[in-house]
């Protein structure tokens, strides 16, 4: 069986490999799920060059670890195709283009004052990305829980626990592994044995003005804190973010972190990249580059560093039967989250109906690019906002 699995995985060079991740981090809309959705379905369904297992294993030590789950997941994908290096360059061509969109909207933003116009974006795009992920939901399920009565419990258990938390718990992750394997396959019992001024200002200069690097430090290390201790997706990682940026040290304002937010949902790529666009209204040009660094490089030591005792005991049956409860876990923390986000995207009946009608194109016409969608409902709330606000 293991030998059938593996002859359905169909070689690729490690730059196809890597142009794809380049155009997902480019175009790949929808958050942390849509994202772990497409990488299913584009690189173990179509083109088959990952197969179903290691996607899961990936998928489950993307949960197990701190950190935003689709760069997790990319960066464990390259390291199966190409170990560290592959992690190394995956990570790289992943996420550096939707840094650089949010640097360009930094740079604007800092200059005008304001993205008014993001807000109407967001209102469209907000009930389009909740009907992406919700279709994403729902091919993980077929995936992952499919009939078994166990892992539906798990699921169902995870989905109304962040959806009435709006957090992922991740003690209730490793619950959901522990239990599978006393059930599935218990174990048996064995006996035996600053220096600020050397910076030049264009390049600390954020929206209060010039900064030192010990502000920068500061920058960093909040931020690799929030990359080392969040676990799942921006849908946790936000509420971090609220606390530390607005309440605790007062780098922006409610409103200028709304905005960061909307950044975030309206650029593709991972949702944390909203950290480049908090970082440059702090300290400029560096500050974006520290908090990227700062909450990517957690994850992905800890992706890295485990990856090769994780997939060596992968076949081991205790630690299958833990990764089958712990993805299951997850797949129901995906449907809760997809829940919350629809609280907060879906307000009224505008935005019901964008949801609908995505979901319908989604669902009856299944190679309209989501990009397309995108950009389509994005001006649709543009319009819509500028006209119920006349």
């Amino acid at each position: 069986m293991e030998g059938a699995t593996e002859k359905k995985v169909v070689p690729c060079t490690i730059w196809e490999f890597l142009l794809y991740f380049l155009r997902l981090g480019t175009f790949g809309f929808g958050g942390p799920i849509a994202l772990a959705g497409y990488m299913q379905r584009d690189l173990v369904e179509e083109r088959r060059w990952i197969s179903k297992q290691d996607y899961l294993e990936g998928l489950a030590l993307a949960q197990l670890m701190p950190g935003p789950l689709a760069a997790q997941l990319a960066m464990y994908l390259g390291w199966v195709r190409a170990r560290v290096v592959g992690a190394s360059l995956v990570a790289f061509f992943f996420v550096f283009p939707s840094w650089l969109m949010v640097l360009g909207l930094s740079v604007l933003y800092v200059r005008y004052g304001g993205l008014a116009w993001m807000q109407g974006a967001f209102y469209g795009i907000g009930a389009a990305v909740i009907a992406i992920i919700a279709r994403s939901a729902v091919k993980l399920v077929k995936m992952t829980v499919q009939k078994d009565k166990l892992l539906w419990a798990i699921f169902a258990v995870m989905m109304v626990v962040t959806a009435i938390t709006a957090s992922e718990i991740v003690w209730l992750f490793l619950l959901s592994g522990v239990l599978t394997v006393l059930v599935r396959a218990p174990p048996r019992l064995r006996t035996g044995p600053s220096v600020g001024g050397l910076a030049p200002a264009w390049l600390l200069t954020g929206l209060h003005g010039a900064v030192s690097l010990g502000t920068l430090g500061t920058v960093f290390l909040y931020f690799a804190a929030a990359g080392s201790f969040v676990f799942g997706s921006g849908l946790a990682i936000i509420p971090f973010l609220h606390g530390g940026v607005v309440d605790r040290y007062h780098w922006l304002t409610e409103r200028q972190f709304v905005d960061a937010v909307a950044v975030a949902m309206i650029t593709p790529g991972p949702v944390v990249i909203t950290v480049a666009f908090i970082g440059f209204l702090v300290a400029g040009l560096g500050g974006a580059a520290a908090a990227a660094v700062g909450v990517f490089l957690p994850c992905y030591l800890l992706v890295i560093i485990p990856a090769p005792y994780y997939r060596r005991f992968a076949q081991n049956k205790q630690i299958k039967a833990f990764v089958t409860g712990v993805t299951s876990a997850a797949t129901g923390a995906i449907a809760g989250a997809a829940i919350v986000l629809g609280r907060r995207a879906v307000i009224d009946i505008p935005t019901l109906a964008i949801f609908a009608g995505t979901l319908l194109v989604l669902v009856w016409l299944k190679k309209v690019p989501e990009p397309l969608v995108i950009l389509g409902t994005g001006l649709l709330g543009v319009l819509l906002r500028g006209g119920l606000s006349r």
